[in-house]
């Protein structure tokens, strides 16, 4: 009996075991976050198939281009398929070069027009009308490319649509014009000590590094019946077109007196990955300077773009060059980003010339260089490092500052041009920092971003680049990895213009944007926005200088007679805005340039760090006893990605260290279960003999 009662015993010691590491939360160390609690404060509930909400969400958007300039309009509709009201909130990334100026609330038959407010003030009404039972919708700002829109009380089976309009200059490279528009995010890795309060309804807690991250990670979901849309854009180019084409999704196109208008061929598509259209002039009608222009109340606002020498008009000059490449192998890229980046890798380090110098940096939550300095690119390094590329694979934290740390923290080599090729998905939530880290220790060295993936962080992009006086390109599918590292390539050899100025005609007061002018590679324009003191007088030229390693360089722009196109002022004040959040992330008077953007954001109407569009109806529409339920409308994962890779095991944000823990105590559970079991049978067999 005694014997049973030990046996026993030892079982449910085993059982307690088992049922308690069960219980364990999945570790965090302490300067990450997991999206263990993504649900806190939002209706979803766990389905067979992912998240699902009572409100489901499908966009349409409208692209109106003329010129540089398009216009275009997001209408985001809101079904409330659940048997209570609900508040419905929907974090949504848009262009990061986006001025947000319009919002209209459509409710059946009627429209509510947004208002612009202080953000605190429009938050402010926003809840009051929430609270009162009023529809209302808020649009709010939380990083330049990602907004977040709210809208109130919407009662069991309604539809309520919200409709966000923004402003954008086209990007034009290697000859062709092209628009992006992004249709979800990629999870953002937040380090950091967890905050004791939470702003928002994201799966990750604020940290002490990133502060709002609970703004900018909402729930995301592999597979949705929703989250469908649909695309029309209208191109006037203003010059007849060789190639318009989408580089992602399948599309219809016609033509009409020089018109085009594109379509998605699917009008349900699943908004999985970013939507990018092409178009190409004819060769004869390649520009070489365009201005467009528009005056309010009073004042002129300039658009300018001027083309640099072309490689045909520039003498070759072979520079030595350093390149450090700099490859992300965290989880968010996981699957068809990590073939991507490994790709566009091997053919870079094949394209080095003998010469050059080299060298492989990879990040996860940890930093590996190939060679502990730069080698040169012969034929058995270039080998080993494609050896070594190849065996990369996707997993742990994006923790990107150690890595650049390394990259510029090499030795210089003055003989050699030292260029850095990063190549991520900026799937981070520390962007600020890293700009600021880049500016402070680049020296005379070149950093070039490449995007990897069908939904990369376009803001980090774009401005990674710019503070390292570089480029940025974009490899969204396997496809075109060739091609694209190819033009970038031709950057990288071609010597670049540097020590841009703008000579502007005498009397005239600018204020023009960016204040610097980056160094421009081959293919990229001269592109500046301007606010006139007055209208520009008959035969004004704009004279815009550089220098190459061939020598001075110079063009000129006519400014009297540009077209006319609406939307240029805006797009002034988004670059004007733009420059002094710069000024304020690099330690400027934060309280004079608050005063900055929020006078040019309210003047212009745009939404920003500190503006919000808010709309409210005036009648109450939710009775004062029935309750309101908020819910965080999750986004699809970006087509290739794997919600294990970044959520699961292992994850992005998960602690090796406390997973191995877990493993160590899951073993010794086992190895206790074997050893009991193999007791008991030599007991059970004493007795019987």
């Amino acid at each position: 009996m005694q014997t049973i009662k030990s046996d026993l015993r030892s079982w449910l010691w085993i059982l307690a075991l088992l049922l308690v590491l069960q219980a364990l939360p999945e570790p965090a160390s302490a300067n990450e976050t997991l999206p263990d609690a993504a649900q806190t404060g939002s209706l979803l509930w766990r389905m067979g198939q992912g998240y699902t909400t009572a409100t489901t969400l499908n966009t349409d958007v409208r692209m109106e281009i003329s010129g540089l300039v398009a216009r275009v309009r997001v209408r985001q509709e809101f079904r409330n398929e659940g048997g209570d009201w609900v508040e419905g909130i929907y974090v949504f990334p848009l262009p990061d070069k986006a001025a947000v100026d319009r919002m209209r609330l459509h409710i059946g038959d009627r429209f509510i027009e947004g208002e612009i407010r202080e953000k605190e003030q429009a938050k402010k009404e926003y809840e009051q009308a929430k609270q009162s039972g009023k529809k209302a919708s808020l649009v709010q700002q939380q990083r330049a490319n990602l907004f977040t829109t709210s809208v109130a009380n919407v009662a069991p089976g309604e539809r309520v649509v919200v409709e966000i309009e923004y402003l954008e200059d086209l990007r034009y490279e290697d000859g062709r014009f092209s628009i992006r528009f992004p249709m979800t995010l990629t999870p953002r890795y937040v380090p950091g000590k967890a905050l004791p309060d939470k702003q928002g309804n994201g799966w990750s807690a604020d940290t002490d590094q990133v502060p709002d991250a609970s703004l900018i990670t909402p729930p995301q979901v592999s597979r949705s019946q929703n989250h469908k849309i649909s695309l029309t854009a209208d191109v006037n180019a203003g010059m007849p077109l060789e190639i318009i084409a989408s580089r992602y999704h399948p599309v219809s196109v016609s033509e009409k007196d020089g018109h085009y208008t594109v379509a998605l061929s699917d009008q349900k598509t699943v908004m999985d990955h970013d939507f990018e259209l092409v178009w190409q002039p004819v060769p004869s009608a390649e520009p070489r300077a365009m201005a467009f222009a528009e005056t309010i109340n009073g004042k002129s606002y300039q658009l300018l773009m001027v083309m640099p020498p072309n490689h045909d008009n520039v003498l070759p000059v072979h520079i030595p060059r350093e390149t450090i490449f700099i490859v992300d192998t965290s989880g968010s890229m996981h699957g068809v980003s990590m073939s991507q980046a490994k790709r566009a890798v091997n053919l870079a380090i094949k394209a080095l010339k003998p010469g050059d110098l080299f060298n492989v940096i990879e990040f996860d939550s940890y930093t590996t260089a190939l060679y502990p300095l730069s080698k040169p690119a012969s034929a058995n390094n270039v080998a080993k490092a494609v050896k070594f590329v190849q065996q990369l694979q996707a997993d742990g934290g994006t923790e990107m500052r150690p890595a650049l740390k390394l990259a510029f923290s090499t030795p210089v080599q003055e003989s050699h041009l030292r260029q850095i090729v990063f190549i991520t998905d900026g799937s981070v939530g520390y962007e600020d920092q890293m700009f600021s880290m880049i500016e402070q220790n680049l020296g005379d060295a070149r950093l070039f971003t490449v995007g990897i993936g069908s939904a990369p962080n376009s803001l980090f992009m774009r401005k990674a680049a710019e503070a390292g006086r570089g480029s940025y390109t974009y490899v969204s599918a396997l496809h075109e990895v060739s091609e694209k590292m190819e033009a970038l390539f031709r950057k990288l050899e071609h010597p670049q213009v540097t020590d841009i100025n703008m000579h502007w005609p005498s009397g005239v007061i600018v204020d023009s944007y960016p204040a610097t002018v980056p160094d421009l590679y081959l293919g990229e324009p001269v592109s500046v926005k301007v606010q006139g003191s007055n209208a520009f007088r008959s035969g004004d030229v704009l004279r815009i200088t550089g220098n190459t390693v061939a020598g001075a360089w110079a063009a000129d722009l006519a400014l009297d007679t540009p077209v006319q196109s609406k939307g240029i002022a805006a797009l002034w004040a988004r670059a004007r805005i733009g420059e002094l959040m710069g000024q304020e992330r690099r330690g400027g008077n934060a309280e004079a340039l608050r005063a900055g953007i929020l006078e040019t954001a309210l003047t212009h109407h745009l939404v920003s760090k500190y503006t919000s569009l808010i709309a409210v109806d005036k009648t109450p529409a939710r009775p004062s006893g029935d309750p309101l339920s908020s819910e965080q409308v999750p986004n699809l994962m970006p087509y290739g990605q794997s919600t294990n890779a970044i959520f699961g095991f292992p994850a992005t944000a998960t602690s090796a260290p406390a997973m191995r823990i877990m493993g160590a105590a899951w073993l010794l559970a086992a190895f206790l279960f074997v050893v009991m079991l193999r007791t008991g049978r030599r007991r059970y067999h004493g007795r019987r003999s």
